[in-house]
């Protein structure tokens, strides 16, 4: 058995994600492979081949490959893909856009966010907002599977794979790159972030987030929210951690005004410290903290920055 990890990287470097499925890769049991399809992307190649269990590095490097286009990546993907017993790609948009096309193509089904390899054949996966867990079996020959990277830890350095330059698929040619707009922040990227502060409707106004900004300075935070205050217009989308957000799992996660509904919950709740800021003591935010400190947040997170200096 060999496993082929689709890498994401901005050419440049490789993105945590791709640590974090290397990981779920080794727990498939044998080899282990990543292509890195790119455009100069020696680098982020030379990053996947110091990952621990990496076996080899495949690169595939033209012009057409640079924007991460996925009718593009899932043609090299196809081009390999008889050689594989599993292929695997991060849950993130990157990898939900490449891996649906790649399994319609080979006619099996997706494995979506898998949080355990159970067995070679056997993994699991939440259902239900993360209510429950169901283990599914698989009987294809090339298993095709989306890893949410918060069930695995990120694969170490220490690896030192071979580097091996493929014969690049043919561009699939109908489509094309047009632009790409980044939200641009000298923060922490909130899903790779090791602590963050959301806020809530709670917070009651979008000028009301800027009280959690001192605290957020002084922890090193990224910033996030819950969907109710992203659809009240509080804050930017791209700052949405729950089930239709992002899925989060960083050392430190303060909640802020929120309730905790059970979106968020589901994209947040494998954090390794929640702590929980409400003035309802019955929210259920407080089933899934760690610590809780029930009052006027505006009251309480001023205390908290100052008594962190």
């Amino acid at each position: 058995m060999t496993a082929l990890v689709i890498a994401e990287h901005d050419n440049a470097s490789l993105k945590g994600s791709t640590l974090n499925t290397i990981t779920a890769a080794t727990q498939c049991g044998g080899d282990v492979h990543v292509l890195v399809a790119g455009k100069n992307c020696g680098a982020a190649a030379q990053a996947a081949a110091k990952a621990a269990g990496v076996t080899k590095v495949l690169v595939a490097d033209m012009d057409y490959f640079a924007d991460g286009l996925a009718e593009n990546i899932a043609e090299q993907v196809l081009a390999l893909a008889s050689a594989y017993s599993h292929i695997l790609a991060p849950a993130t948009a990157y990898g939900k856009n490449i891996l649906p096309r790649v399994a319609a193509r080979l006619d099996v089904g997706q494995i979506s966010e898998i949080v355990k390899v159970d067995s070679p054949d056997t993994f699991e996966r939440p259902i239900y907002a993360g209510n429950a867990i169901a283990t599914v079996q698989s009987i294809d020959a090339i298993k095709v599977i989306t890893v949410r990277t918060t069930g695995f830890d990120a694969a170490a350095d220490g690896g030192s794979a071979t580097v091996e330059n493929l014969t690049a698929a043919a561009d699939f040619a109908k489509s094309s790159f047009v632009s790409r707009e980044l939200a641009k922040s000298d923060r922490p990227e909130l899903t790779a972030a090791k602590v963050i502060v959301s806020g809530g409707r709670g917070m009651g106004s979008a000028d009301n987030f800027k009280i959690l900004e001192p605290l957020a300075d002084k922890l090193g935070a990224a910033m996030g929210a819950s969907r109710a205050a992203v659809d009240a217009g509080f804050v930017p989308n791209d700052w949405q951690v729950g089930q239709t957000g992002k899925i989060v799992a960083p050392q430190l996660y303060i909640a802020v005004g929120i309730s905790g509904a059970i979106q968020h919950l589901a994209g947040m709740k494998d954090s390794k410290t929640i702590v929980a800021i409400n003035k309802d003591e019955e929210a259920p935010i407080f089933s899934v903290a760690d610590y809780g400190l029930v009052g006027d947040l505006f009251d309480i997170v001023p205390q908290l920055v100052t008594e962190l200096g």
